[in-house]
């Protein structure tokens, strides 16, 4: 009986260092493989699919399973500090496999009424904070001087 046809196809170890290989190259390096990542925790190789105007890169590879096989590279200037907020629409509707076609395949259509994508800085340093009238429930105390 041969054991290797009853067996489902597993990857051997020159397949596993080919692909080991092809994602160091695909990532730029090893520095760069490295610093990616310690950034994200993962580690792929794929298609670009296009860059959108912040600088974040979309990549594709159907050998990953479905619902892993699309992802977001986001810009290199926010290395900690990115979230979901950061992909605008046209690239979330492809990201959640709303579409097959990427924004640079079939563009949206820009209704007049659309406005501008910004990300959600709740949170963060730059959020708008509006001053506020009310009176605190508790007052700080400060010691009488003595003079």
């Amino acid at each position: 009986v041969n054991i290797g046809s009853l067996t489902p196809a597993m990857p051997t170890a020159l397949e596993s260092f080919a692909n080991l290989r092809k994602i160091i190259q695909a990532n730029g390096g090893i520095r760069r493989s490295l610093r990616i990542f310690w950034l994200t925790d993962d580690l792929k190789f794929g298609d670009l699919k296009g860059v959108d105007k912040f600088g974040n890169r979309y990549y594709e590879n159907n050998r990953y399973f479905f619902g892993k096989n699309r992802w977001v590279r986001f810009a290199d200037k926010k290395n900690f500090n990115y979230d979901a907020s950061q992909i605008p629409p046209e690239w979330h509707r492809w990201m959640h496999y709303i579409t097959d076609q990427t924004p640079v395949e079939k563009p949206p259509e820009q209704k007049k009424w659309m406005m501008e994508h910004e990300e959600n800085l709740s949170a963060t340093p730059d959020e708008y904070v509006p001053y506020s009238t009310t009176r605190t429930k508790i007052e700080s105390w400060t010691p009488p001087q003595n003079r």
